[in-house]
């Protein structure tokens, strides 16, 4: 294949790899692979004093995967951007290895006990990564062109309005956890629609913000300097409060609440740059959460333990042990095997930045964020890359529900909002977080292509008048 063929199939020739980035993004994948493996291998050295098979086994699977996935973007999105990928995988092996490390204290401390021994997460989160990355090559190979999503938004409403609300329909006993009514149990898999909720009503929300920007920019007054938007422009914002209220009191989410109303809110604000739409939304929020706080007991509890942990210090246990944990890790942490993360009551899932703060400590809890402030930078970049508007409005809304969902999780380890629920993206265990999200980088990654692919050259302008060949038909 020339390299004049290869531009026209859409694979950059040898003089576009430098351009395309993709051999960055092979080399940070490599020092992701690198970093997870030494990682993995410290976890076996200070819990066994030696480095068993499973770092091979799991070592030689991680590769794998996302090797694959380097060749998936290479050939179907070979402009994208080079850094999503490698920091998707980072935060992925970390929580893989950090997934593996509480299953070690776990079955240790079940063979001291002589409970049986439990079976390990590891494994299955891997299958789950497989999983993820699966459906990260079906959205690349299906979303060929991103603006193709806008013709679909309705549909992709309806779809996550009804993924939204399937558990809330439930008998409590298939989609009942821990309080809230956010699963589906089948076949003893459980499954969380609502990430995927997420997904298609951000297409929506793109889709609906581009069409009724102008009129949605429209102001009736000034306020205190602040233009305030016309009373028949608010059914769209109060349609999106009264969603998040339904999700808060149908399934006792505070969690998946506030993301979505949250998300809606800023990509309302993006599409419009109308600063009183944050603040109608911060008003509408506070008065939802104060009667949620005064007719949900599920919301009331969680309200309770975060003003006054230590005073329900038999019931508010998740949030106590956090902070003895992060307090215990300090600011270089204990080391990896060191510690003893598994006392955090859902150590894998809601509370994973609580064994990154121990063990890691306030540095690796730093490092862990910048990783994921890297996602969000690139896909703000790709957002103000991307020529078409949809683009810009979807690209600009999967970074910052990225963004906001881990301020609010970690917001809820360290105290400073009330515990949701929400999980880590790409680091804590679960299929459901886990898959959604691999989707979402998906979206970036086909937005980003489209952004920093090379215009077509322009067609050879038609020969003059003067050199055309005539020629005589005859009859």
């Amino acid at each position: 294949m020339t390299e004049a063929t290869a531009g026209m199939r859409g694979v950059p020739s040898q003089d576009e790899a430098l351009r395309t980035g993709r051999g960055l993004e092979l080399a940070l994948l490599v020092f992701a692979i690198l970093t997870v493996t030494a990682a993995d291998a410290i976890v076996d050295l200070n819990t066994t004093n030696s480095v068993g098979a499973d770092v091979v086994t799991y070592g030689a699977g991680f590769t794998l995967l996302w090797l694959a996935a380097h060749i998936v973007v290479r050939v179907l999105a070979p402009y994208a951007d080079p850094l999503l990928l490698p920091s998707a995988a980072l935060l992925n092996g970390l929580g893989l290895v950090l997934i593996r490390r509480l299953d070690v204290a776990v079955i240790e401390r079940a063979r001291q006990s002589g409970d049986p021994i439990p079976r390990g997460d590891a494994s299955v989160q891997i299958v789950w990564t497989g999983l993820g990355l699966a459906l990260f090559t079906a959205t690349l190979l299906i979303v060929r062109n991103h603006k193709a999503l806008a013709r679909y938004a309705y549909t992709l409403a309806f779809a996550g309005l009804t993924f939204l609300a399937l558990p809330a329909l439930l008998p409590a006993r298939y989609s009942e956890v821990n309080g809230a009514k956010i699963w589906i149990k089948l076949f003893g898999f459980t499954i969380q629609p609502g990430e995927f909720a997420k997904l298609a009503l951000m297409v929506f929300f793109a889709a609906y913000l581009v069409a009724k920007r102008d009129v949605l920019s429209l102001a009736s007054r000034s306020v205190l300097g602040i233009d305030l938007p016309r009373g028949r422009d608010l059914g769209p914002v109060i349609m999106a409060w009264a969603l998040s209220l339904l999700v808060l009191v149908g399934e006792s989410d505070l969690g998946t609440s506030l993301l979505f109303f949250g998300i809606f809110v800023a990509m309302l604000y993006i599409a419009t740059e109308r600063t009183s739409w944050v603040l109608i939304g911060v008003l509408l929020f506070a008065g939802g959460a104060f009667l949620a706080y005064h007719t949900i007991p599920h919301v009331r509890v969680r309200f309770d333990y975060w003003l006054d942990p230590f005073g329900h210090r038999a019931n508010a246990t998740q949030i106590l042990q956090a902070l003895f944990g992060l307090a215990t890790g300090g600011v270089l942490g204990t080391g990896l095997g060191n510690g003893h993360p598994e006392m955090v009551p859902f150590a894998k899932t809601d509370f994973i930045f609580a064994a990154i703060g121990e063990e890691l400590g306030m540095f690796g809890l730093v490092a862990v964020l910048l990783v994921y402030a890297i996602i969000v930078e690139r896909g703000f970049r790709t957002s103000l890359q991307v020529r078409d508007a949809f683009g810009k409005l979807l690209a600009a809304g999967l970074a910052f529900s990225l963004a906001w969902q881990v301020f609010v999780v970690v917001g809820g380890v360290t105290k400073l909002v009330p515990l949701t629920g929400l999980t880590s993206p790409f680091l804590s265990y679960g299929g459901s977080s886990l898959v959604a999200n691999f989707a979402l980088v998906g979206l970036l990654l086909r937005i980003s292509d489209g952004a920093r692919r090379p215009a077509p050259p322009p067609a050879a302008p038609p020969p003059p008048l003067a050199e055309a060949v005539t020629e005589v038909v005859t009859q």
